[in-house]
C-alpha cells in the first residue's frame, strides 16, 4: 500500500467537476428548494464533513427554510469542534447542537472503560448507540424530512442511495433525502473551491470521513472511502459494517420510489 503523500489542500487535491456537474447542481437545488417547500419541517443532519457543508452553504445561499443540526458526541476532533463554532457564528439557517444523554454516557464508560470501542463490534456499536443514534431521535423528533450528505460513491453499502429515501415514511411518516446522492468527490470539492465554502482542515490531511476522534484515521492512497472509519473492526469481524447506526437501510422497502407529492 502506498503511503498517502505529503498534506496538500483538499481542493487543489480534488476539486474535478464531472462534464454533467451544472445538470446535477440543477437537481440539488431543485430537491431542497421542494422539499422547503412541500415537507416542512426539514432539518438537515450535518457532521461537518465536506459533503455536508455543501448541504447547509446551498441551505443559506438559497434561503430555505430548513434548519441544521450537528450532533456532539463529545469525542469530536477539535477541528470539527472549530468548524462548527465558525458555522453556528456564519450560517443564515439556525445550527442546533444535540449531546448525548450525559448520565448515559458516565455509566457505559464506567462500566465498559472509555475504549471499549476498540474491544469489540457491539460495544463499538453501543458507544454509537450512545453518542450518535439516541441524539438522532431526539433531533429528528417532529420533522417531517431529514437531509443527509450520502453519495453512492462513497462505499458499496451506499451504491444505490437514492435522492429521496421513503423507507421510514410509513412507521415514522418521515422522508429521508440525499441531494447529493449523484455528485462525485470531485463534484463535492469543486463546488467548495468555487464558492469558498469553509472546510474541516483534516480534508487537507486524508481525512475523507470524519467522525468521532478515537474512530477515524487518515487513509493511504488506494485504500477505500471509508477505510479510515473503525478500521480495527477488520481484525475483530472482517470489518464489513462501516456504518454506526443512523443510516439504517431497510432492505424490504422501495428506496427508489418518488414520495407523494415529491419527486426527484
Amino acid at each position: 500500500m502506498s503511503a498517502a503523500p505529503a498534506t496538500q489542500a483538499a481542493v487543489e487535491l480534488h476539486a474535478h467537476a464531472s462534464a454533467d456537474f451544472a445538470a446535477k447542481l440543477a437537481e440539488t437545488e431543485a430537491l431542497l428548494r421542494r422539499a422547503a417547500a412541500e415537507l416542512g419541517p426539514v432539518t438537515q443532519a450535518s457532521s461537518l464533513g465536506a459533503e455536508d457543508v455543501v448541504i447547509t452553504h446551498l441551505i443559506n445561499r438559497l434561503a430555505l427554510d430548513i434548519g441544521v443540526f450537528v450532533l456532539d458526541t463529545g469525542m469530536l476532533h477539535p477541528e470539527t469542534l472549530a468548524l462548527l463554532a465558525q458555522t453556528q457564528a456564519s450560517s443564515r439557517a439556525p445550527v442546533t447542537v444535540y449531546h448525548p444523554v450525559h448520565e448515559a454516557v458516565v455509566q457505559f464508560v464506567g462500566r465498559e472503560g472509555k475504549d471499549a470501542m476498540y474491544q469489540s463490534v457491539p460495544l463499538r456499536k453501543a458507544c454509537c448507540h450512545i453518542r450518535k443514534v439516541e441524539p438522532l431521535e431526539r433531533a429528528l423528533a417532529g420533522k417531517k424530512a431529514w437531509i443527509t450528505g450520502l453519495r453512492r460513491e462513497q462505499s458499496n453499502a451506499r451504491a444505490e442511495v437514492p435522492l429521496i429515501d421513503e423507507s421510514d415514511v410509513a412507521d415514522k411518516g418521515r422522508h429521508k433525502l440525499n441531494p447529493l446522492a449523484n455528485w462525485t468527490w470531485g463534484d463535492v470539492w469543486h463546488y467548495i473551491g468555487l464558492h469558498q465554502v469553509p472546510y474541516n482542515p483534516l480534508h487537507d490531511q486524508f481525512f475523507p470521513s470524519i467522525g468521532c476522534a478515537p474512530c477515524t484515521r487518515a487513509i493511504s492512497l488506494g485504500e477505500d472511502f471509508r477505510a479510515g472509519r473503525w478500521w480495527w473492526e477488520a481484525e475483530l469481524e472482517g470489518g464489513a459494517a462501516k456504518e454506526c447506526g443512523l443510516h439504517v437501510k431497510h432492505d424490504h422497502d422501495n428506496h427508489n420510489e418518488p414520495a407523494q407529492g415529491l419527486t426527484a
